[in-house]
């Protein structure tokens, strides 16, 4: 008779020869394989971050790029952390804000392909100069508001914010700027519109990827220089748009205790 050890011993083998039969399958040939991590560290009012977000990160949804690539988001940026655990962000107290309705949203759908079209939504009206109404997201992907909106009020969203801090100061080397693209531990710098081409170099895998067979793909040399927000760069109030969200954070306050 087996022991307890042995039997959970046998039944460990039997499960990763069952996953490695899957890996053999057709069906299977590149979920199976190790996919290329890509990291963008950014945040919400950067205008550089809003335009790499709707104009060219959508890429890996296209040509079966998404079943290599293993995308994390971290909106925190350039923003300073003070010793009181309070938030100095670079574009204000609405990017402060923002920043944590998209920590939040990453929290409530953990799945990419959740929590990606509300970030998408959010910095489509970013690149549009119309944030105020990020709120109107909720609708159009028909996702819960109160998830996110709880999150924020509750504490979690700043829990998370430090979290992103940590992981973003953490960086080496340190990041420069904002976006800020990494490839397998390998920041692009300012060859980060080319992160395609990162990624195909960096895959090993033996399925055919149709992103990575085109010419378009190969790494440039000597392009124009892509722009970024600089960490020196100063801060702006953006009283108008704070007021916005002092109000909205009291009438959300209201409705929870309601």
């Amino acid at each position: 008779m087996l022991s307890k050890m042995e039997f959970s011993f046998q039944k460990n083998v039997v499960s990763y020869f069952l996953v490695c039969l899957l890996c053999f399958t057709q069906f299977s040939s590149i979920s199976c394989e190790k996919k290329v991590s890509l990291t963008l560290y950014y945040e919400s009012l950067c205008p550089y971050c809003s335009n790499f977000i709707v104009n060219y990160l959508p890429k890996i949804f296209k040509n079966g790029m998404i079943d290599i690539v293993d995308l994390k988001l971290v909106p925190w940026g350039n923003t300073k952390l003070q010793p009181d655990n309070t938030f100095k962000c670079q574009h204000g107290k609405a990017e402060c804000f923002l920043d944590i309705v998209e920590a939040c949203a990453i929290d409530a759908w953990p799945d990419l392909n959740e929590h990606f079209p509300f970030i998408y939504c959010v910095e489509s009206l970013v690149y549009h100069k119309n944030y105020t109404q990020w709120e109107t997201c909720f609708e159009k992907l028909n996702l819960k508001k109160k998830l996110v909106t709880d999150c924020v009020l509750s504490g979690r969203g700043k829990e998370l914010e430090l979290q992103y801090a940590a992981e973003t100061n953490a960086l080496q080397p340190p990041h420069k700027y904002v976006p800020w693209v990494v490839v397998d531990g390998q920041p692009l710098y300012d060859d980060y519109m080319d992160f395609i081409s990162f990624i195909c170099k960096a895959y090993k895998g033996t399925a055919p990827v149709p992103s990575c067979s085109s010419s378009i793909n190969v790494i440039k040399i000597g392009r124009k220089f892509n722009p970024f927000c600089l960490k020196q760069t100063a801060m702006s109030k953006l009283s108008t748009v704070s007021s916005a969200i002092t109000s909205w954070l009291n009438r959300a306050k209201l409705t929870a205790s309601a």
